[in-house]
């Protein structure tokens, strides 16, 4: 498995070997899981130089802008594949054919619907609540209403679970906008596509016929797409470690849903709009940007550079098309917020300082302007990057349960007290 190997030395002990392990793409990794045996253990905060896993599903390199899903390109997923397929590659590691594209889907469409008691189950939150605290509590309340598909160590449930997953968190989304507007639920329509089914459901009312554009129902499959998975970030390493406990899938989805609501993961589309709110005015571009640079000043520029991506996200550049699509569908031209945001993004793209810096526009800015512009409130952006990221939580979950995996258990630098007796009276 490995010809190469590393020596640590440390004064006053025996050098001990470590095995250096290569993956088919990216770094070398040394493996000090034997450091244990020698009374040590490695410190990493945050985990960024530390593999937790073994993974066939996505690789990421940041530096050369490189996203690759089972070892296709995103930007060709995103122009050549629906959102299905991407589903499909990323659980069972193959685009489907003919035959079982249209089976997946048939299961997918046909299992839209949720249990009629989750309409009641809404019923517990707040008009106000921000609707990813909803989705953390109504994904995770699928455990209760679904049963038969909680078995870990059943290949059939998992792929029952995996499959409600992906059909249901859709419509749980868009019950959860109805449910911030007092609108009435709608239920999903089998005949659509699952993005033009989504945008139903958010945006149909009884009251009257709703056709849905295809324009923007390719759109929300791109931006689904363009979302399904990133490797090993916040959200999927906590859907890991929570499947490593034997937890149902259900309830690692949720955790991975609050993870993934952090204004430093999944929130930064919605910390756009914030900040372009903020702005206010294209008068007060200027203002902003030099505060941008200044490294004593709190303020920054959302949506600009990636902590992965050293080069241009390679999402962005679909996302930007994808964008200007849909803005020249909807005709929007004058919207204030909409202004900042294109005149930001031509700064970034010419200004020496950020070109330099390479903060390009990232995936996060232009769905956030594409939200804006179909009418989605800022606070239901985070829901649909969970609707879209779900497949990549699935596909990492079930990668871990079919193989040998261990409770996930990270070590601490103590720094607190050493032992002490509790004071006599």
């Amino acid at each position: 498995m490995t010809d190469k190997t590393a020596k640590l030395v440390i004064e006053g002990r025996d050098p001990i070997e470590l095995p250096i392990y290569s993956g088919t793409l990216g770094q070398d990794v040394v493996d000090v899981r034997s450091l244990t045996a020698h009374g040590l253990f490695t410190y990493d905060p945050g985990f960024v130089s530390t593999a937790s896993c073994e993974s066939e599903i996505t690789y990421i390199d940041g530096d050369k802008g490189v996203l690759l899903h089972r070892g296709y390109p995103i930007d060709q997923l995103a122009e050549n594949a629906d959102y299905l397929d991407v589903c499909y590659l990323l659980l069972y590691g193959e685009l489907p054919d003919n035959t079982q594209k249209g089976e997946f889907k048939n299961i997918i469409m046909h299992h839209t619907m949720v249990h009629e008691q989750m309409h009641e189950f809404f019923q517990g939150f707040r008009r106000d609540s921000h609707p990813m605290a909803i989705m953390v509590g109504v994904v995770g309340a699928l455990s209760a209403f679904y049963h038969d598909s909680l078995d870990i160590s059943n290949d059939h449930h998992r792929e029952v679970a995996a499959h409600r997953l992906i059909s249901k968190m859709p419509t749980l989304a868009a019950m959860t906008y109805k449910y911030s507007m007092g609108q009435p639920f709608m239920y999903p329509r089998n005949d659509l596509s699952y993005g033009g089914n989504f945008l139903h459901m958010m945006f149909s009312t009884p009251a009257e016929e709703y056709t849905v554009n295809p324009v923007l129902a390719r759109a929300m499959d791109k931006i689904f797409t363009l979302h399904a998975d990133h490797e090993q970030n916040a959200s999927t390493s906590t859907v890991r470690l929570a499947g490593s406990s034997g937890a149902n899938p259900f309830a690692c989805i949720a955790a991975g849903i609050a993870a993934l609501w952090g204004p430093a993961h999944g929130g930064a589309n919605e910390a756009v709009l914030n900040m372009l709110e903020e702005i206010g005015d294209e008068a007060n571009i200027e203002e902003y940007i030099k505060r941008a640079k200044d490294k004593d000043d709190p303020f920054r520029l959302m949506g600009f550079g990636h902590r992965v991506y050293k080069n241009y996200d390679p999402r962005a550049k679909v996302m930007k098309a994808t964008c200007d699509e849909v803005l020249g569908e909807l005709g929007i031209n004058n919207d204030p917020l909409l202004k900042i945001a294109m005149r930001l993004e031509k700064i970034a793209l010419e200004d020496p300082y950020f070109v330099e810096k390479k903060l390009y526009p990232n995936v996060d800015f232009y769905s956030g302007i594409i939200f804006k512009a179909l009418g989605i409130p800022n606070d239901m952006f985070t829901v649909l990057f969970a609707v879209g990221r779900t497949p990549g939580w699935i596909a990492h979950w079930k990668e871990m349960i079919s193989g040998s995996y261990r409770i996930g258990r990270p070590r601490q630098l103590y720094k607190g007290h050493t032992q002490r007796d509790f004071p006599k009276s």
